[in-house]
C-alpha cells in the first residue's frame, strides 16, 4: 500500500517545513505502526512448530504463544482509549512503540517458554496503548469531515493487510532467518518509527475529566483472562484441576459484575447503550465469530500443514497468500456494495461463508494435497472482508459524538477477543479429542503402564517427544492421527457455532437487509 510522501517540504524562504503535526506525516507513522501490531497477530502461526521443536513445548503452549499477544491486546484496548486522553495522545503513542519494540525484543532473544511469552505479553501491552491513540491522533490532524474519513480508510486498510500478510511474512522469515526474526524485525522498524513520530506527532493537552475507571478494568481483565486460561489449560490439565477451576469461577464472577458495575458507572469503560442497538450488537456479534474462525482456522492450519503434510514455514505461508489476495480484494469492492445496497446485505454474505470454510478444511486428513483444498481458501479470505467492512460501516453510521470512538474501540476489542477465544476455545476441543485419541491407541499398542507416560510426554513436548515414545515410528503415526483427529472436531465445532450465528443474524438483520437504504441511521440513545 502506498504511503503519503513524509519527506520535509521547503517553505517560501527555503527553509524545511517541520514535519510535527504534518497529517501526511502522522498518517504514514501511523499506518505502518497500525500494520506492525496487526501483522503480529498471525505472522507468529507459521513459526509455531519450529518454536515448538527448538524450546520442546506442545500444542497447548503454543497456543499461550499466540493468546498471551492476543488476550493482553485486546483486554487493554478500551483502556488505551480512555489512558490516551487522560496522559496526551502522542506520548501514549510513543510510549505504546517502546513497550512493542521492547517485547519484540525480548521475545527474539528469548531461549525458553516463558520469556517468549513473557515478551509477548510485552508487545500486546504496547499494541493496546498506540492502537487507540493512532486513531485519535489521525482525528485530531485532519479536521474535514471527508479526509479524516478518508485517512481512517489507509489506517484500516493498513491493518487488514497486515492480517493478511501476516502468515505469508511470517512464513518466509521463519524458513530464511528461523522463529526469531519474526519478532526481532519488529526492532528496527520500531526504532525508526519512534523517531519519525517524535518528529511528526502533534501534541495535545490531557483531559483530566475522564475517569479510568479502574473497577471495570480489574473485572474485564479478571473475567476475560480466567475464561482463557480455563479454556487453554483445560485439556492439558485435567477440567477439575484448582486452577482450571477457579479460572472458570473467576470468569463466572468477574464478567456479571463486569456488566453491573458499567451500568452504574458515571463514564463507563465500555457503554452498554451499544448492545442495546440491535444492529450494533448483531454486527458486533458477527466480528467476534469471524475473528474466532479466522484465527482458530489459521492457528491449527498452520500447525496441520508443517506437523502432518510435512510442509515448510514458507510454504505454508504461500498456502495462506490466496486468502490474504481476497481480503485485500474484497474490501474495496465491499465499500462499494455498502455504499450502494447499504452494509447489512453484505454482512449476511460475510457470515454466512464462515461455515463452509471450516467444515470445508475439516474434509481432509493426512494425505491431502494443495488441490484438494485451495477452493477453502478464497472463500475464508471473502468471509473477512465482507465481514469486517460492514461491521465498521454499520458502527460508524449508527454512533454519533463521543460514543463514537468507544464504539470503535468495542468493535477492535471483540476482533482481538474472538480471535484469542478461537485459538483457546477450538483449541480446548482439538486437544481434547487429540488426548482420547492418541490415548486408545496407545492402550491399544503399548504395555500398559506406559501408555499414559508416553501420551503425557508427546501432548507436552510435541511431535520429537512422540517419535521418541516407546513403539517409536508407530508413536509417531498415532501422534499424526490423533492430531488430525483432533483438528476436525476443532473445525466442526467451529462451523455449528459459526452456522448458529450466521442465522441468527439473518433472523435480527433481515428487516434491514430487505428495506431501502436509507443512509445513516439514528444515533443511539444515550443511557439513562
Amino acid at each position: 500500500m502506498p504511503l503519503p510522501r513524509v519527506l520535509p517540504r521547503r517553505g517560501p524562504t527555503g527553509r524545511p517545513v517541520p514535519l510535527r503535526g504534518r497529517p501526511n506525516a502522522v498518517l504514514a507513522v501511523e499506518s505502518v505502526a497500525v500494520f506492525m501490531v496487526m501483522l503480529d497477530n498471525l505472522a507468529m502461526n507459521n513459526a509455531l512448530p519450529e518454536i515448538g521443536s527448538d524450546l520442546s513445548v506442545g500444542v497447548t503452549r503454543l497456543e499461550w504463544v499466540v493468546a498471551s499477544y492476543t488476550l493482553v491486546l485486546a483486554a487493554f484496548l478500551l483502556a488505551g482509549s480512555i489512558v490516551s486522553e487522560r496522559v496526551g495522545r502522542r506520548r501514549l503513542f510513543l510510549a505504546g512503540l517502546v513497550a512493542f519494540t521492547a517485547g519484540s525484543w525480548l521475545g527474539a532473544m528469548a531461549d525458553s517458554w516463558g520469556t517468549l511469552v513473557v515478551g509477548r505479553v510485552v508487545q500486546g501491552a504496547g499494541g493496546a496503548a498506540l492502537m487507540p491513540s493512532s486513531a485519535a491522533l489521525l482525528r485530531q490532524v485532519f479536521p474535514d469531515g471527508a479526509r479524516r474519513a478518508k485517512a481512517l480508510g489507509l489506517r484500516g486498510a493498513a491493518s487488514g493487510l497486515g492480517l493478511a500478510l501476516g502468515p505469508v511474512v511470517g512464513g518466509l522469515l521463519v524458513d530464511r532467518f528461523g522463529w526469531h526474526s519474526v519478532l526481532l524485525v519488529n526492532v528496527p522498524i520500531g526504532g525508526c518509527l519512534l523517531l519519525f513520530g517524535a518528529l511528526s506527532l502533534p501534541a495535545a493537552p490531557p483531559r483530566r475529566d475522564r475517569a479510568l475507571d479502574l473497577p471495570g478494568q480489574a473485572l474485564s481483565a479478571a473475567g476475560v483472562g480466567g475464561l482463557i486460561y480455563a479454556l487453554v489449560q483445560g485439556p492439558a490439565h485435567g477440567w477439575s484441576d484448582p486452577f482450571v477451576l477457579a479460572g472458570f469461577g473467576a470468569a463466572a464472577v468477574a464478567l456479571p459484575a463486569l456488566v453491573a458495575v458499567e451500568r452504574r458507572t458515571a463514564d463507563p469503560m465500555i457503554d452498554l447503550s451499544f448492545f442495546r442497538d440491535r444492529p450494533c450488537a448483531t454486527a458486533a456479534l458477527a466480528c467476534f465469530t469471524t475473528s474466532l474462525a479466522l484465527f482458530g482456522a489459521i492457528f491449527f492450519l498452520s500447525l496441520y500443514l508443517q506437523y502432518i503434510l510435512g510442509w515448510s514455514a514458507a510454504g505454508a505461508g504461500a498456502v495462506f497468500l490466496l486468502g490474504s489476495a481476497f481480503i485485500v480484494a474484497s474490501a474495496p469492492l465491499v465499500g462499494a456494495l455498502s455504499a450502494r445496497w447499504g452494509p447489512f446485505r453484505p454482512l449476511l454474505v460475510g457470515v454466512a461463508l464462515s461455515p463452509p470454510a471450516l467444515a470445508g478444511l475439516a474434509l481432509h486428513g493426512e494425505n491431502a494435497r494443495y488441490a484438494q483444498y485451495w477452493w477453502v481458501l478464497p472463500i475464508i479470505g471473502t468471509c473477512v472482508g465482507f465481514t469486517f467492512v460492514p461491521v465498521n460501516v454499520i458502527v460508524i453510521e449508527r454512533v454519533r459524538g463521543r460514543r463514537a470512538g468507544m464504539s470503535m474501540a468495542i468493535v477492535e476489542m471483540l476482533r482481538e477477543l474472538g480471535g484469542v477465544t478461537g485459538v483457546a476455545a477450538l483449541g480446548a476441543v482439538l486437544n481434547s479429542r487429540m488426548r482420547d485419541s492418541l490415548m486408545d491407541k496407545a492402550r491399544a499398542g503399548l504395555p500398559p503402564g506406559r501408555a499414559r507416560e508416553a501420551v503425557d510426554r508427546a501432548l507436552a513436548h510435541g511431535p520429537t517427544a512422540a517419535l521418541d515414545a516407546p513403539g517409536g515410528g508407530a508413536f509417531g503415526r498415532w501422534f499424526r492421527q490423533a492430531f488430525v483427529d483432533g483438528l476436525h472436531a476443532a473445525l466442526y465445532t467451529g462451523a455449528a457455532v459459526t452456522a448458529a450465528v450466521a442465522l441468527l443474524a439473518f433472523l435480527l438483520l433481515r428487516a434491514e437487509a430487505a428495506g431501502p437504504v436509507k443512509g445513516r441511521a439514528d444515533a443511539l440513545r444515550p443511557l439513562g
